[in-house]
């Protein structure tokens, strides 16, 4: 039996046939909205289930509910907005009970939101309660700014999928994944999320993980990110370099994450946790600083968040691990709670002092990044200066 999505039920929220082809028909009649690829992406991330039981863009209600209390007005547990926002002039031109068609920037229609709500927020107040900061320089808060000073509610049906050129044999929808899941006969299934590269910490609380598991789905984002990250297609290189060497086969699958990054630590290692729920993950992996982006946040204060909600109301049982580091003394991978031997005994490196050595074309200490890895990232840095 395969856990349930949040909710009891994937949301599907994609026309298919007669019933896309006469909303299309329609459309021409609609008042049009030309988004961002972001805002697209969310859309269809709304209607294949990924963000079940979300069914659309949140009202009013939804949305002060996640922000100010982290549950939706149903009583689910929530912890990131997931909105639409516009100008003060293009809600003005828009009527509650009305279709409105959501393009390209070329004006090709892909999905229809069925205007529920529209209404004004405090961004500041979204920024210190989500991100805690207000600070522009986080990139999520800076994300929060740049939105529209209006948000648009309502449920979303999707007649177009978006097109993409690279890894759309990973590219797989929550129901697809979860079909993947029972052929596979996984009854527990932990998902790995990740927007780096896989490096020999990884390894460790990824096998840790599928020592209790029967089926480890690695889902990294693919996303928009900083631009300071490692190029996504060399991040997924870098996995798949590795997957027959270190994996057995018939226990590991890859599932690109479609979703942006918030870097709202805590609070995103829930809402990451939920979407790996509506994956069919019964387990979640939940390390160092998860999602987080500076000094915004605790080291461990991700894991901490998931006490918040009772194991019932979350459904996926996070797995906490502390920094993983090689320790010279045990000639293994380690965390504090296994190694009893000092700091000067342990090899850890920071993303920074990585990205560091692969844009001078240097490799990583190969206890920490296998040579493999680190040449396919070295490649990856000089394309990216």
């Amino acid at each position: 039996m395969l856990i349930k999505p949040h909710g009891g039920e994937l949301v599907n929220r994609v026309l298919e046939g007669a019933e896309k082809e006469e909303l299309l028909n329609k459309a021409d009649q609609m008042p049009q909205l030309k988004l961002s690829l972001r805002d697209l992406t969310e859309a269809e991330n709304i209607a294949i289930g990924l963000y079940s039981p979300l069914e659309g863009f949140m009202t009013e209600d939804d949305y002060t509910g996640v922000v100010e209390d982290m549950y939706l007005t149903n009583g689910l547990p929530w912890t990131i907005p997931v909105v639409l926002g516009v100008s003060q002039n293009q809600a003005d031109e828009l009527e509650i009970g009305s279709d409105v068609a959501l393009t390209d920037t070329a004006g090709t229609v892909y999905a229809v939101l069925h205007l529920e709500d529209k209404y004004t927020y405090d961004q500041e107040k979204e920024a210190k309660l989500v991100y805690k900061t207000t600070e522009d320089e986080h990139p999520g808060v800076a994300q929060v700014y740049q939105r529209g000073e209006v948000l648009l509610g309502g449920k979303i049906s999707l007649v177009k999928r978006i097109e993409h050129d690279m890894f759309n044999q990973y590219r797989l929808d929550p129901k697809d994944v979860r079909a993947m899941i029972e052929e596979k006969g996984w009854n527990r299934v932990v998902g790995f999320q990740t927007r780096n590269p896989i490096h020999r910490a990884h390894e460790y609380i990824q096998k840790c993980g599928l020592e209790i598991c029967d089926g480890l789905l690695l889902t990294p984002l693919v996303g928009k990110t900083k631009s300071s990250d490692v190029p996504v297609e060399y991040r997924i290189e870098s996995y798949e370099v590795v997957m027959d060497k270190i994996y057995p086969r018939d226990r590991i699958a890859l599932a690109v994450f479609p979703a942006a990054m918030r870097y709202a630590g805590p609070r995103e290692a829930v809402f990451h946790a939920l979407c790996r729920k509506n994956y069919g993950c019964t387990h979640f992996i939940v390390g160092r600083d998860h999602a987080g982006v500076g000094d915004y946040y605790g080291t461990y204060e991700a894991q901490e968040m998931f006490d918040n909600f009772t194991d019932e109301e979350i459904g996926i049982e996070p797995l906490r691990f502390e920094h993983a580091f090689y320790c010279k003394e045990c000639e293994t991978m380690a965390t504090a709670k296994t190694c009893p031997h000092s700091r000067e005994d342990h090899i850890f490196l920071s993303g920074t002092k990585v990205r560091g050595l692969l844009r001078e074309g240097n490799r990583p200490p190969k206890e920490m990044t296998r040579p493999e890895v680190a040449d396919v990232l070295i490649k990856g840095m000089s394309t990216n200066n």
